[in-house]
């Protein structure tokens, strides 16, 4: 390699040249690299991840008096069936692998460094155009071989015969969830369009794809055409965060077409996924190949995330707007039908399970999860209240309170089809209790005929307002909520 050749009396020529020493905190030696250690002892490795233009990995091993560098877009392979791009880079002095903090911006390499990892190394050969090391470090153990595929562009590899290294995949996490508000004035944030389906994590491990739901419920059975994600993505270890979604007969997205999925499996999902076939849109990344991304900021986790080109013929990565007022990015998604944006701050990790202000949805239309505490019958069978019902005429609806006490917020009654109102007396009539769960009056005439329920269910529906006494106006049906449990549900502004 060419700044790493025996014999050239500075070494460090051309790192000393992009830097300034009175401007950076980078350790900047006035003096050439002697070209050998003071001392008999193994040579030391250190993985720095570095936050800069675009995140990246900089890994670097000790040799003849410098650290000689590749910056790895991906960070090191933790899998022997998956290599990384590495890029060779100027020689470091020894000194940098302690180095940690802040490179002001408008140096080269503007950013911050951080210690991903630091040990020894065992050398086992080492040429212009091949590397092999045995790494003795806290994270990375084992053999790596680096090899050049043309100039500056390398690959590493972890060596076969080992296992993976890492933390394993999660399977036990709840996404992170958004606080309903007005649209974030200032910078600092990057917004996505809201997508109107069913939330759910992705967990690829080993070729096969795992959905889970917010609550969850385990989703890959009834998505059978998303499965197919894992083939694509080779040995990649990955935990997704992304939507569900389906299509309407105008081709627009559409709660109420993803209503035929839920709760099917087997033939049925198969025959559905041909007929009605969803979609997974992916919006974040939570876990790659062996190590957590949660603790990255949004905007480094976006970067990974777009970096796997995860495009397929049921699953697409949307782009995210760190640089479009929401209010402009409001307006496409009222003109594309969609629900809304979601905003996120570009400095904020991902906090499992957490309802967060660092995520702020901002709805075009009011849109609202209730739980169902009864329903009533069809109008033609309010006079024969001695017969069961045949289908549903209106759900009554509640929110409960911090307290988990239902408080009654309306009904809804239109938006229905045919099939909405069996399958919904169906279900709901197995959950019939004699009492009503609201703590708060229903409307005289519905309670007389209503049949109440166990408050477990959610509904979503559309509406025009709240009016002053706190119920919802001219509500829409818009599908039952299996992805979310009753006490999640919350008053949206």
């Amino acid at each position: 390699m060419a700044s790493g050749a025996a014999g050239n009396p500075d070494r460090l020529r051309e790192y000393r040249a992009r830097r300034d020493a009175a401007r950076t905190p980078e350790p900047v030696p006035a003096a050439p690299a002697k070209g050998k250690r003071g001392r008999a002892r193994e040579p030391i490795f250190v993985v720095q991840e570095h936050r800069a233009t675009a995140l990246h990995w900089d890994f670097r091993l000790e040799r003849d008096g410098v650290l000689v560098s590749w910056a790895l877009p991906k960070g090191v392979p933790t899998d022997p069936r998956r290599d990384h791009r590495a890029v060779r880079t100027e020689d470091h002095p020894v000194e940098y692998a302690d180095f940690t903090g802040r490179i002001p911006a408008g140096e080269y390499g503007a950013g911050t460094v951080a210690t991903y990892d630091r040990g020894t190394y065992a050398l086992q050969k080492w040429t212009d155009d091949e590397v092999k090391v045995e790494l003795s470090g806290e994270r990375l153990t084992g053999r790596y071989t680096l090899f050049r595929t043309g100039g500056a562009d390398w690959m590493i590899h972890r060596e076969k015969g080992q296992e993976p290294l890492g933390e394993p995949v999660p399977d036990d996490l709840r996404p992170m969830l958004a606080v309903p508000g007005p649209a974030p004035a200032g910078g600092g944030w990057a917004a996505e369009f809201k997508w109107d389906g069913i939330r759910a994590l992705c967990r690829v491990e080993g070729g096969r794809a795992r959905l889970r739901s917010r609550n969850g419920n385990d989703l890959t059975e009834t998505y059978p055409e998303i499965r197919a994600l894992a083939k694509t993505v080779s040995s990649a270890r990955l935990l997704l965060d992304g939507e569900i979604i389906a299509l309407d007969a105008a081709g627009k997205v559409s709660f109420g077409a993803l209503q035929p999925r839920f709760g099917t499996s087997g033939s049925e999902a198969l025959r559905l996924s041909r007929s009605n076939p969803a979609s997974y849109l992916i919006f974040d990344l939570l876990h790659l190949d062996g190590r957590s991304t949660r603790e990255l900021p949004y905007s480094d986790r976006r970067e990974l995330l777009e970096s796997l080109e995860l495009s397929g013929p049921h699953w697409q990565t949307p782009p995210a707007f760190p640089d479009t007022p929401v209010a402009e990015l409001l307006a496409a998604a009222r003109a594309a039908g969609l629900e809304g944006v979601v905003a996120k701050r570009l400095d904020a990790p991902y906090q499992p399970g957490v309802r967060s202000p660092a995520w702020r949805k901002v709805k075009v239309t009011g849109s609202q999860s209730a739980v169902i505490g009864g329903f009533t019958p069809l109008k033609r069978q309010d006079a024969a209240r001695s017969r069961p019902p045949r289908e549903i005429g209106a759900l009554l609806l509640g929110i409960p309170d911090a307290a988990g006490t239902l408080h009654y917020v309306g009904k809804v009654g239109s938006g229905f089809t045919e099939h909405d109102r069996r399958v919904l007396l169906e279900e709901l009539s197995e959950l019939a209790v004699p009492e009503s769960p609201f703590a708060t009056a229903v409307d005289a005439a519905d309670a007389r005929v209503a049949t109440w329920v166990r408050p477990v269910v959610v509904a979503e529906v559309t509406f025009g307002e709240w009016t002053a006494k706190g119920r919802l106006r001219h509500p829409v049906f818009k599908g039952i909520r299996p992805d979310k449990d009753a006490s999640e549900v919350v008053r949206e502004p």
